[in-house]
């Protein structure tokens, strides 16, 4: 796919930053987040236009004109980081790009290639992320169109994304009375904190980084899920009646969550298709699960709370003990639920109390990855978020993506346009992606790389050619 940026400029805020708020305090968990960029791309046919020169100069007005408005309030994504502490609110402005696209709309939604789709992102995913916002506007052959958006991770989450982006298509369709402005107090809740000259999120990261790596992506169709889900089923219960033998009635037969039996299913075939690689066979692997912490303050935040409000929870396996079969895979996914229900009300409020006892358990277990005494899998999920919540003014998209990420033993979960359907962005090496690939019981419940499906994408769209 070839792509040439015609384009570049810089959108500022619509209204100065006031003096009083020109530096934002980042957050602890803003500090320990990862520096790199989290990407989003929304895919639209514009069927009614058949790519109008006009209409598209109209599009890039009106994107570049509510994205100034939207960078009123939402200051610190027109800023720039002065260090891990501060971000100055300087109204530098966020980068937008228009690009051209030789090809169509339709090859890229029939054959998604994840490493084909960054060519339609504003920044690389593996840089440092120092500028916090950046734009893309592809224009395909056909028409068509997709969005591109790069978001530091430094400043913010992806619920604040995406809320960001709800904001800014209400802000280009006229409708500013249903705008809800951020709140942008993540620093005061949960107050920055000595990191005493190491950065573990960056090395950890950086030890993950691979220039070989291989993203692909793969789905799991509402049948297969609901079959994933069931192959757990017989040891819940097997477990509930043992509660029940042992005087336990208050054990309530709990059915594993969409996200926890496909996170364990992967986490099980990790472990299997790197068994070979690794040097000892029985080291110790860890899957790191983010949880929005917003419900769980007490009281509740709002989706509007703008920064990084998530906390990643740690589960070890080893492949000796916990890489197949039923029973083990539910004891896997048993223990994931153990620790992500561990970060509750109580769990929150003493962030900012152990702060620094969180900060020593993280620098730790990062010594221990640096070190290659332990395997970390890392899987991060955007399903049941406003995803498909995108319309500028020129309708739905056909699609929302990811794409290829910069470092290794990564999975990404978007749920489909349908919502029933999950889209899975598995980034590895690639002799352990090939093992993947070639694993029997990876292929039972996995669709490789499947067109978007073709009634989502609508008849003009194919009749045109978009």
């Amino acid at each position: 796919m070839e792509v040439e940026v015609i384009s570049n400029e810089i959108i500022k805020p619509s209204s100065p930053t006031p003096q009083n708020l020109r530096r934002y305090r980042l957050s602890f968990l803003d500090q320990i987040s990862p520096k790199s960029y989290s990407p989003f791309l929304y895919y639209y046919s514009l069927n009614d236009h058949n790519g109008d020169p006009s209409y598209i100069a109209e599009i890039s007005d009106k994107l570049k004109k509510s994205l100034s408005q939207a960078l009123t309030l939402y200051y610190p994504l027109a800023g720039r980081f002065l260090d891990n502490n501060f971000l100055e609110c300087n109204d530098d402005g966020a980068l937008f790009f228009e690009a051209r696209v030789k090809t169509k709309l339709s090859d890229v939604l029939e054959n998604p290639i994840p490493i084909e789709l960054n060519k339609l992102l504003p920044f690389q995913l593996d840089e440092i992320a120092e500028i916090p916002l950046g734009v893309q506007l592809n224009v395909f052959k056909c028409g068509g169109i997709a969005i591109g958006l790069c978001f530091s991770h430094r400043v913010e989450d992806a619920l604040s994304c995406l809320v960001f982006i709800r904001n800014w298509m209400a802000i280009a369709r006229g409708e500013n009375d249903i705008v809800i402005p951020p709140e942008l107090i993540s620093g005061d809740r949960f107050p920055p904190r000595d990191m005493g000259g190491s950065d573990p999120a960056s090395v950890a990261i950086i030890k993950n980084m691979c220039t070989t790596n291989m993203t692909k992506r793969f789905v799991f169709d509402a049948p297969m899920i609901e079959a994933l889900r069931a192959k757990y089923e017989e040891m819940k219960s097997t477990e509930a009646g043992l509660a029940h033998n042992n005087n336990n009635h208050n054990l309530p037969p709990r059915r594993l969550s969409r996200i926890e039996a496909i996170s364990t299913f992967l986490w099980s075939r990790f472990m299997v298709a790197t068994s070979s690689v690794e040097s000892e066979a029985g080291k110790n692997y860890q899957i790191l699960h983010p949880v929005n912490i917003r419900p769980r303050c007490d009281p509740p935040l709002a989706e509007n709370s703008f920064g990084n409000y998530y906390y990643v929870p740690l589960t070890r396996g080893s492949i000796t003990s916990a890489c197949t079969g039923d029973e083990n895979c539910y004891n896997l996914a048993r223990k994931m639920g153990e620790e992500m229900r561990k970060i509750d009300k109580e769990f929150v409020k003493n962030i900012p109390v152990k702060g620094d006892e969180l900060l020593g358990s993280i620098k730790k277990d990062a010594e221990n990855f640096i070190k290659g005494e332990e395997v970390r899998f890392f899987i991060t999920s955007l399903c049941r978020f406003p995803l498909y919540e995108a319309d500028f003014g020129f309708g739905n998209p056909e699609w929302v993506s990811s794409a290829a990420r910069g470092f290794c033993d990564l999975v990404a979960l978007l749920d489909n346009k349908s919502g029933d359907g999950i889209e899975a962005y598995i980034c590895l090496k690639p002799d352990a992606m090939a093992r993947l690939e070639a694993d029997p019981e990876f292929l039972a419940f996995v669709s490789p790389n499947v067109a978007v499906p073709r009634d989502v994408i609508t008849k003009n769209a194919l009749v045109n050619g978009a």
